[in-house]
């Protein structure tokens, strides 16, 4: 690996690129709780306007070729974690049963970001409550790899979230592995403001219908409403056996909505997160089935 520095606000730490995923997976072991991977650095870089403190060391892993290559097979994909968001788009833009994540990639944040931003980022920042890919992966049913010196680990995406602000030093996610399918997907977003970079809610939706549009299998999943994306159990069991309609799926989600707790910011009140919500399944649902 080589090793420099790299200055951060008035933070200098050190710097180490490294060669392959064993020596990166070495050095943030050797690290421990000061080191951290550094990919994409569109959330770390702006770590002192969040008023963060840096670690003092970091691994650079953005040129690793396991990490960077996205496989796609006749039944499953596999993404590499230092993909990033506009690769990720570019690769899948003629995959239908992928729309919702072209989308959730293809739209996030702003152009430079997207260049930049990647997939294992989006997924591994759990300070960061409005990550597109995050729901849309959920809908997607994907599976989670974590690597260390010791081996690597699958867990189903949920599995993830709900541990990984608490992964021990030298733990890394390096894969997502998604099985390919003939759902109907898509994705759904409102921005803060018309050309905004966040948005204030998220529905990623995936459905298997039968000849006569009938639901036989939903998973729907909400995104930057609450501080965690969940999938929306009572939404998915209320449109099964039913004929799959953008009106009926709105009018069901505005009776489940209050089951959901917005998240307090200083851009929308709580309440305004969650009142969104019938309107984007509606624009979700009618996506899916390319109304």
């Amino acid at each position: 690996m080589t090793a420099g520095t790299l200055a951060q606000g008035e933070a200098t730490g050190t710097f180490y690129i490294a060669s392959s995923l064993a020596a990166a997976l070495d050095a943030l072991n050797d690290y421990g709780p000061e080191g951290a991977a550094f990919a994409g650095g569109t959330w770390i870089m702006r770590a002192p306007i969040r008023h963060q403190p840096l670690k003092t060391r970091h691994v650079a892993i953005g040129k690793i070729p396991e990490l960077t290559e996205i496989r796609i097979g006749t039944d499953a994909i596999e993404i590499g974690a230092a993909v990033t968001h506009a690769a990720l788009a570019s690769a899948l833009a003629d995959l239908p049963d992928f729309a919702v994540l072209t989308a959730a990639a293809g739209r996030s944040a702003n152009p430079a970001i997207r260049s930049l931003a990647t997939i294992g980022g989006n997924l591994a920042t759990s300070d960061f409550s409005a990550a597109d890919c995050v729901p849309a992966l959920l809908c997607l049913d994907a599976q989670i790899e974590v690597s260390s010196r010791s081996g690597r680990e699958r867990m189903s995406l949920e599995a993830f979230l709900t541990q990984r602000s608490t992964l021990a030093p030298g733990r890394l996610l390096t894969k997502i592995v998604v099985q390919r399918s003939r759902h109907k997907t898509a994705h759904a977003r409102l921005p803060l403001r018309k050309a905004g970079d966040y948005p204030v809610a998220i529905v990623s939706l995936s459905f298997d219908v039968d000849t006569a549009n009938y639901v036989r299998a939903a998973r729907i999943a909400i995104g930057s409403v609450e501080t965690v994306a969940r999938r929306w159990d009572r939404l998915e069991a209320a449109l099964l056996d039913r004929p799959l309609a953008p009106a009926r799926a709105a009018d069901v989600a505005a009776e489940l909505a209050g089951e959901f707790v917005g998240r307090e910011s200083v851009e929308v009140p709580p309440w305004y997160r969650v009142s969104v919500l019938p309107r984007l399944v509606r624009r979700a649902t009618a996506a899916a089935l390319g109304a």
